[in-house]
């Protein structure tokens, strides 16, 4: 059997939850362990950023991740770099946010906390505070030296008021604010690959949500899970069953990789 090279989502994916609050099924940990008793690669594929994902990783026993939406590389527990977003296009979406006052905060390193010029982005966002937010008053997202991601407060509608947004990738996870961040998770994966030398026809991912999308490419084998959105599961090679009913397991069992 070739060794093949799987690529896994976290929330909804592995965890029977979203943001981390559920649960590893017992199944996807025997799949896990059979999988590397075989002989095969495993790592975790996230949109979150390194910060956010690192105890998760270290948690459910990963030694690789692709993460920050594919622009952040962790092999053997080491991260190898993060690409920043572009600062230049960043920075006139906040110019475009402040000259119609939407609140907004920015992800400027590599830690659990984004910063904000005032108070306004936490009161937006007060009913859903995944994580900590520091002001810096009057702060200049030009004088940062990198942006990883901007989040922006609102509903919907906001999306399609910011001409400035169109450039840029970003997701909505919630109905309070949304995240310009990288979304291009095959990105990383490539990275990974070429830094390990694997062949890449042999990449396996697993996936559920928007921010998949692009990890499921012609180049390897897609799976979606069985509570993935309609639009995943019509470019998935394969279906397996929902995360809580085994999907991870039953899909391993099917292709003969445990």
């Amino acid at each position: 059997m070739n060794r093949k090279y799987f690529f896994f989502d976290i929330d909804g994916t592995l965890i029977n939850g979203g943001f981390g609050a559920g649960a590893i099924p017992e199944s996807a940990k025997e799949a896990l362990r059979l999988l590397r008793e075989n002989g095969h690669f495993v790592a975790i594929a996230t949109g979150r950023s390194h910060a956010m994902a690192e105890d998760i990783r270290i948690a459910l026993g990963f030694e690789n991740m692709v993460s920050d939406g594919g622009n952040g590389i962790t092999i053997d527990g080491v991260l190898k770099g993060i690409e920043p977003l572009d600062k230049k296009l960043c920075c006139t979406l906040i110019d475009e946010c402040i000259e119609k006052k939407i609140p907004w905060a920015v992800s400027i390193d590599n830690t659990k906390v984004r910063y904000s010029p005032d108070n306004s982005f936490p009161w937006a966002v007060r009913k859903n505070n995944y994580m900590d937010t520091a002001v810096i008053p009057g702060l200049d997202p030009r004088s940062c030296d990198n942006i990883y991601k901007v989040y922006i407060a609102g509903d919907k509608s906001v999306e399609t008021t910011l001409e400035a947004l169109k450039p840029l990738p970003w997701c909505r996870y919630n109905p309070y604010y949304f995240f310009v961040e990288p979304c291009d998770k095959a990105v990383g994966i490539r990275k990974m690959m070429e830094y390990i030398g694997g062949n890449i026809s042999d990449v396996v991912v697993f996936g559920d949500q928007k921010n998949d999308l692009t990890m499921f490419s012609p180049e390897w084998t897609s799976i979606a899970m069985g509570n993935a959105i309609e639009e995943l599961k019509a470019k998935a090679d394969y279906i397996t069953s929902e995360v809580g009913n085994d999907g991870i397991y039953n899909a391993c069992k099917h292709f003969g990789w445990i």
